[in-house]
């Protein structure tokens, strides 16, 4: 076995998917016998959330250990918004590379600002919310680069590496960023440790976008729905019959489903290279996603809700003969994942992070932890903040934020536009597991749960400077 001062770190993260649609968890029908074998090697994250379940926001602060209000990507970085990443922001690779590792990230990055922002015609060719990332501190420490801003042709990508030249790939995007993870991790420096994030795009839509072999790895015809799909609701309103909605959904879900079978498959190629490598034992491995995908579920499709196929992700480590083999309870939100990582690596916490290191908890496999996790959803369409604006008012004071407990998510939504009314709902996720009855609450100081988790809330909204919190204080006067 290959020894080093420090472990190796593989951090691996799928777009869109959600913590539902995997074997182990036994809820979708979904194939994953690789990651199914992996998640019983290492610990399972049953209550694993995202801070904002959104694909900037979370990568924002999956990086940096720090809320979306403190890192000011409070939205997708997209034409229109100027939302980014700073470049003073101290984030994961920042502190990787200061201490020694070989640095890499392949895959989507989704955290420079778009170049139609800056540039009617940007010399790398990049359209709609897509960048090219040059070297240097926007990069935040990671010095192989494989990647791309924000582009959804999964079947034939594109990439940047170390100049504006684009490089256009004939290949299923998962595949390929594998070949090329595969290939980083066999041309490592043996006397330096490494670590490598890889970011897949699927399951993300379009969700068609998936190679055939997968796709005949499902019979349509046994697909079932889940007990909160609405497709009626979701379908009817664009004008569609109900049978072509349901028809439809049950087209999206097989390719959905096919696309995470496709993960599993490359997941374990990289399981395998690890393990020819002999890297299992100093080496640590993490499967995740950046958020969930409804999916029909309550009418809906794609994310930016608060319900738990949206918010909840799937969350595997591994590191063998120190972290146990189990499945935790333990709430573990995105802000967390920075901070217990460099504490398993033996690495300083910056002072800007603002999670949780949850290390001691999860080696020990000791009970507590974190009693809740914070998540929030700003209006970031261009049309909503420019209504915002247009009235006089900040649209990140609107959005929805959230608490999530064991046991209960309680919601304070200020709305998406200026004329909409404040709600305020809770659910019960162990009597109402998917939420189905939420209880709408009109006076949180009347109510014994919702009073508590509205001042923990508002507590929090105050400590983080949300704009939101100033919000909440004029409806209190």
């Amino acid at each position: 076995m290959e020894r080093q001062q420090r472990p190796n770190l593989i951090y691996i993260f799928a777009d869109q998917w959600r913590r539902q649609a995997v074997g182990y968890e036994g809820e979708d029908q979904v194939i994953t016998p690789n990651i199914d074998t992996f998640a019983k090697e290492g610990v399972i994250f049953s209550n694993a959330v995202t801070c904002s379940p959104l694909c900037s926001p979370h990568r924002a602060s999956l990086l940096t250990g720090r809320y979306p209000s403190s890192t000011g990507v409070y939205t997708n970085c997209k034409v229109g918004a100027d939302v980014m990443l700073s470049p003073d922001e101290i984030g994961i690779g920042d502190v990787l590379a200061e201490n020694g590792y070989q640095t890499g990230y392949i895959g989507k990055w989704h955290l420079d600002l778009p170049e139609l922002n800056v540039a009617e015609q940007p010399e790398s060719g990049a359209k709609g919310w897509d960048a090219y990332t040059p070297p240097g501190p926007k990069r935040h420490g990671f010095q192989y680069w494989y990647s791309y801003g924000a582009w959804d042709e999964h079947l034939s990508p594109h990439y940047w590496q170390d100049s504006p030249e684009k490089i256009k790939v004939n290949q299923w995007s998962v595949e390929h960023e594998t070949d090329k993870a595969i290939n980083f991790i066999q041309n490592r420096k043996n006397e330096q440790p490494f670590a490598l994030f890889l970011s897949w795009n699927p399951p993300h839509s379009p969700f068609d976008q998936v190679p055939e072999k997968y796709k005949r790895l499902y019979n349509r015809e046994h697909i079932t729905l889940r007990e909160n799909v609405s497709y009626s609701r979701f379908f009817v309103h664009t004008g569609e019959e109900v049978d072509g909605g349901i028809d439809e959904l049950k087209d999206n879900q097989l390719n959905y489903f096919a696309a995470i079978s496709g993960i599993d498959d490359q997941f374990g190629r990289i399981l395998q290279l690890i393990k020819t490598e002999k890297l299992e034992e100093n080496t640590i491995v993490v499967l995740t996603s950046d958020h969930g995908e409804m999916m029909g579920s309550h009418g809906l499709m794609a994310k930016h809700v608060w319900f738990e196929e949206s918010i909840g992700v799937p969350f595997c480590i591994r590191w063998p003969n120190v972290i146990p083999k189990i499945k935790t309870d333990l709430l573990l939100n995105t802000v967390d994942i920075m901070p217990t990582l460099l504490s398993f690596l033996g690495l300083e916490i910056p002072r800007s992070v603002e999670g949780n290191d949850l290390s001691d908890f999860i080696v020990k496999h000791q009970h507590g932890g974190p009693k809740e996790a914070f998540i929030s959803a700003y209006p970031g369409r261009k049309e909503a903040i420019e209504a915002f604006r247009s009235a006089g008012l900040d649209n990140r004071q609107f959005g929805w934020r959230a608490i999530r407990t064991d046991e209960f998510t309680y919601v304070i939504h200020h709305g998406y536009s200026p004329e909409d009314e404040s709600i305020r709902l809770l659910y019960d996720l162990k009597q109402d597991k998917y939420q189905l009855h939420p209880e709408k609450i009109q006076n949180p100081f009347k109510h014994r749960i919702a009073e508590d988790l509205e001042r923990r809330l508002h507590n929090w909204l105050k400590d983080m400077k949300d704009p939101f919190y100033y919000k909440l204080e004029e409806h209190c006067q």
